[in-house]
């Protein structure tokens, strides 16, 4: 019974050392043809080279993530920044409400390419942050002058205008605006700044986009801005169905019951 069991266990043992060595396992001529076939050194493949990002490629990165104290650093890194570079870190300066280096990284950019349109119109809207609305509307219209077809600063000069009260001037650019890109109320691009407003502003400039969208035939755009401008308290249901600038608008269902749930 005990050479029984002491057979069993050398049998395990030869059986564990042949899994162990089983990779070694190859027989003789299968050997020779893997040692014919394996590459010299000279022929094994390299490692890919590891390509580093600049240090603009990981301020742009940190940009669209919104880090912006760590863009502005890797920005900085940059031996001879360009123009497009101080553009881009006076962006992060503004959204970190920085207006003193924002406009100080503008005006480097400038230096570098007085006809950027996208870096005049940045530097209106710091302008506008800090209540200068006539530079800044002199910003927007001299980078008008350089750029007729950018959207995004007709919607920026329209912005200023209602802040302003001048609400015929601020329709008129904001329907400039819709017509180059119907989209320009969506997300801007991130190398243009959007101006911002303050929530009787923005009640106005809700109104005139839903204006300038019935205009442009988007109806349905237009009701969602209305949305706004009431919730806003900008205007009331009685103002808007008397503006015959909604006169389209009367008999579409969605209209009929915005202004039925407002009253």
């Amino acid at each position: 019974m005990c050479q029984g069991i002491q057979c069993r266990r050398q049998l395990a043992v030869i059986v564990t050392a042949i899994l162990v060595c089983a990779p070694l396992l190859i027989p003789a001529q299968d050997r020779v043809r893997v040692a014919e076939n394996a590459p010299v050194p000279d022929q094994l493949p390299s490692a890919a080279p590891q390509i580093s990002p600049t240090p603009e490629e990981l301020g742009d990165a940190y940009l669209a993530h919104q880090r912006y104290q760590e863009a502005i650093g890797a920005y900085k890194e940059e031996a001879r920044p360009s123009a497009a570079v101080w553009n881009k870190m006076g962006i992060a300066y503004e959204l970190m409400f920085d207006s003193r280096d924002a406009i100080r990284c503008y005006k480097e950019s400038l230096h570098l390419d007085h006809r950027n349109a996208q870096v005049i119109n940045n530097l209106g809207t710091v302008f506008d942050s800090q209540k200068r609305y006539k530079p800044a509307e002199r910003m927007y219209r001299k980078a008008i002058r350089l750029d007729s077809t950018s959207a995004i600063i007709f919607k920026n000069l329209g912005t200023n205008q209602l802040a302003r009260h001048k609400y015929q001037q601020g329709w008129a650019a904001y329907s400039k605006a819709l017509a180059l890109d119907p989209h320009i109320f969506d997300q801007p691009p991130s190398s243009t700044v959007q101006n911002t407003a303050s929530l009787q502003e923005r009640g106005a400039m809700n109104y005139y986009m839903a204006k300038s969208c019935v205009q442009a035939g988007l109806t349905d755009r237009a009701i969602q801005f209305l949305r706004l401008a009431l919730s806003e308290g900008f205007t009331s249901p009685k103002k808007v169905a008397e503006d015959s600038s909604f006169a389209k608008l009367r008999g579409n269902p969605a209209f009929q019951e915005l202004l039925a749930e407002q009253h």
